[in-house]
């Protein structure tokens, strides 16, 4: 088991450098300021927000064997469940054959984002966060009042800095 794990990390390892050995002075632009980027990211994510990168790394081994890919700098793992999930530098999204599992994986890449921001204080996201989504009593509230997902403020937010980052749409119902 441990080695699925091993080479699943190696294989990301292998591509993040791949991607790191672009030069500079590359010929598009776009390219070498998207490695810098992504460098910046990772750099960020592993010292802003160690915490939940640690946790998202302890999730990731769990799930060694789903499909992963990169997704704007996120390692995105398709996982066997309705929702998403994002701790740090990993994002957990519903499989592709789900629907609006793309509006998803925007919407996880926002709460990535707020990690940036708020690094350690993600904490408090995240606990409003599965309160909302996962507490009998938020779930009536939603069903009653007919509010959407996004009702509650982190994950308008998440919505929104996902749309911003990637210009895909993210989820809002």
């Amino acid at each position: 088991k441990s080695k699925d794990a091993k080479n699943s990390i190696k294989e990301i390892v292998k591509n993040t450098r791949q991607k790191l050995s672009v030069r500079i002075d590359a010929d598009s632009p776009s390219e070498a300021d998207d490695v810098l980027i992504s460098a910046l990211y990772w750099l960020i994510q592993c010292t802003w927000g160690l915490p939940q990168t640690l946790i998202g790394l302890g999730f990731f081994i769990a799930n060694r064997k789903r499909n992963h890919r990169m997704y704007h700098g996120c390692i995105d793992t398709q996982w066997n469940h309705h929702g998403g999930l994002s701790l740090g530098l990993f994002i957990f999204t519903p499989v592709d054959s789900q629907s609006n599992s793309e509006r998803i994986r925007v919407h996880e890449y926002g709460h990535a984002i707020q990690s940036l921001f708020l690094g350690p204080f993600m904490f408090f996201v995240g606990v409003i966060s599965v309160s909302w989504g996962n507490m009998p009593y938020f779930a009536k509230l939603r069903k009653n009042k007919h509010l959407p997902y996004t009702a509650c403020f982190v994950e308008s937010w998440a919505s929104h800095l996902g749309e911003w980052a990637t210009k895909e749409a993210a989820i809002w119902e």
